[in-house]
């Protein structure tokens, strides 16, 4: 087997664990702070917003920190140091004794993040031009569908043997993802004996520097319209679907919807971008998405609404690979690492920004409102796109 072939299994391993590691505490966050002692309401879900947050804001901090000593001391390094940081970090907050440790426990997990980040630039690296869609397709998956089913996994846990398991359990899943990178993981990296670049500096070498800008935009606003619906998902369901029973579940599998479409679309539609271009196939999915987020305003029970997220889920598989293999094709090697931090960053921050943009619509407009507001960013975005990316630069 080739070796980025090799590699590619043990990165979607790893970015799949983690990706669930990032997500799962979501669905449990507000039982377990009620468990650590705090029983006002209105006070649980502030520190549940915080605990949940604070995590992919410092992630979106270090990411590029940790792209950086990708490139100057190796991809592999990076990712034994994320697997092995974050298993025991998720572990001991199983041990929280108050919600202090919980915030604090969860700004570090942020802090040593970079799995994706490395992977992503490994992955890159070692592909040649005519795989690249492919392994960074499938290898987008990963991610994406860790963070989307993971409060799935997280809530399917506590609902069988109970709150603290489910740390227990996804420490122990990166632990596997540390042992598996440690063991199989090969690169040859030949370290470059330089003097310390400066961000001033690697940003005046990236050569198409108002493309990079587009594509972390977009991969910004799609990682945010994928989020939206997270805060308001239990509300929305249980009210179209007059009170059923099992709410916590049915909401689960209707966010978790949209991970098992990308799982499915992300390799097709990458090895598709290496045909017809990846520019095309971000196009395309940016419209697509925007329509198919219009009729998720009308649905009249949970599983039209389980549905449509599917069909979301088939259109972003297009999204994030295409974005990845544009950047490789117009990023110097040299700085790979580094720029792909970056991007990483903007997804991270997508995630917090749409939790909050989905949120504040749903409180002062109303839910459906929520959908036309995403809708509405994404075709805004593919418009963008249309002009600075898809017109402007051939890819072919």
């Amino acid at each position: 087997m080739q070796i980025w072939k090799k590699n590619l299994l043990v990165c979607w391993f790893g970015m799949f664990v983690t990706g669930v590691g990032m997500s799962q505490i979501a669905p449990v966050m507000p039982l377990y702070i009620r468990h650590l002692g705090v029983s006002d309401r209105a006070l649980i879900s502030q520190i549940s917003g915080v605990a949940f947050g604070i995590t992919f804001i410092i992630s979106a901090i270090f990411s590029p920190i940790w792209g950086s000593a990708a490139d100057k001391f190796g991809r592999k390094p990076m990712l034994l140091r994320a697997s092995l940081g974050m298993a025991i970090v998720i572990m001991l907050m199983g041990f929280a004794p108050n919600v202090y440790v919980l915030i604090a426990l969860r700004l570090l997990q942020g802090t040593i993040t970079g799995y994706s980040t490395s992977c992503t630039t490994l992955i890159a690296t070692q592909t040649d031009k005519k795989n690249a869609g492919y392994a960074l397709g499938t290898l987008s998956t990963a991610g994406v569908a860790g963070s989307l089913i993971g409060p799935t996994i997280g809530g399917l846990i506590e609902d069988s043997i109970g709150l603290k398991p489910v740390f227990f359990i996804t420490g122990a899943l990166l632990f596997v993802a540390f042992i598996t990178t440690l063991l199989f993981v090969e690169e040859s990296f030949v370290r470059e004996e330089k003097k310390t670049v400066s961000t001033k500096e690697v940003w005046a070498s990236v050569p198409e520097k108002s493309l990079t800008i587009v594509l972390s935009v977009t991969l910004f606003i799609i990682t945010m319209a994928l989020y939206t619906i997270e805060p308001i998902i239990t509300i929305y369901v249980t009210h179209i679907s007059n009170n059923a029973s099992h709410i916590a579940l049915i909401s689960g599998l209707v966010f978790s919807a949209s991970g098992f479409a990308n799982i499915i679309a992300a390799p097709k539609l990458g090895k598709l971008s290496d045909k017809i271009g990846a520019h095309k196939i971000v196009l395309i999915a940016l419209v697509a998405a925007g329509i198919a987020y219009i009729p998720q305003a009308f649905v009249k029970n949970p599983w039209q609404l389980m549905a449509l997220r599917f069909l979301v889920g088939l259109t972003f598989g297009g999204l994030n690979p295409s974005i990845s293999t544009l950047v490789k094709k117009i990023t110097p090697t040299s700085i790979t690492g580094r720029i792909f931090g970056f991007t990483v960053a903007a997804g991270y921050l997508g995630v917090f920004a749409g939790s909050v943009l989905g949120g504040q619509v749903a409180a002062r407009f109303g839910i459906s409102y929520v959908f036309f507001i995403t809708s509405a960013l994404l075709l805004l975005n593919a418009v963008w796109v249309y002009f600075k990316v898809y017109k402007k630069v051939n890819f072919s």
